[in-house]
């Protein structure tokens, strides 16, 4: 089953885009991380009420840090599909939560290494949950005070993913 979900991942293709994040063509998620062309992606920070963050644990079938902690939801943009789109599909999906409008954007990243050469919207929602974590994609998730989150990346980065590690310090950036 593992492979089977790997194998059909390798065959999603994304929108290749240049440094404006205009789309130049197409290629597999295989050769796009293979070749670090620029694509895009999206991540949502969901908050509950008491200001805790949930961060999903994901999968160790995932292609791109396998079993490390990461934003709420994160995901690529499938051909031809915005931003927008691309979250509240990524919310459904991997948590359960169907949107009849996307969350609030809040943070831009343009590609680079940092980001796994992905353009990338950061979203925030309030929600509460429960959740309904898509097994193929998340582990298990965690609510977590940003503190918290904050001092876990300081003391043990390489249980994060690389991305979430980078977006969560542009995040605590911009709430100073």
């Amino acid at each position: 089953m593992k492979d089977d979900v790997k194998a059909q991942r390798d065959d999603e293709v994304f929108d290749v885009v240049d440094e404006h994040d205009v789309v130049t063509g197409q290629a597999t998620r295989a050769e796009v991380h293979r070749r670090k062309l620029w694509h895009r992606a999206v991540h949502a920070l969901v908050f509950n009420n008491v200001g805790q963050v949930f961060l999903q644990k994901r999968s160790m079938a995932k292609d791109m840090a396998p079993g490390c902690w990461d934003s709420s939801c994160s995901g690529h943009l499938d051909t031809g599909e915005g931003y927008d789109e691309a979250v509240v599909r990524e919310l459904g999906e991997e948590l359960g939560v169907f949107l009849a409008a996307p969350p609030e954007r809040i943070i831009y990243e343009r590609a680079r290494a940092e980001t796994g050469w992905e353009f990338v919207w950061v979203y925030r929602l309030a929600h509460e949950g429960p959740f309904e974590l898509h097994p193929a994609e998340i582990e298990t998730g965690e609510w977590r005070t940003p503190d918290e989150v904050s001092a876990a990346i300081a003391s043990n980065p390489q249980v994060y993913a690389p991305a979430f590690r980078f977006l969560w310090h542009r995040f605590c950036e911009m709430e100073l």
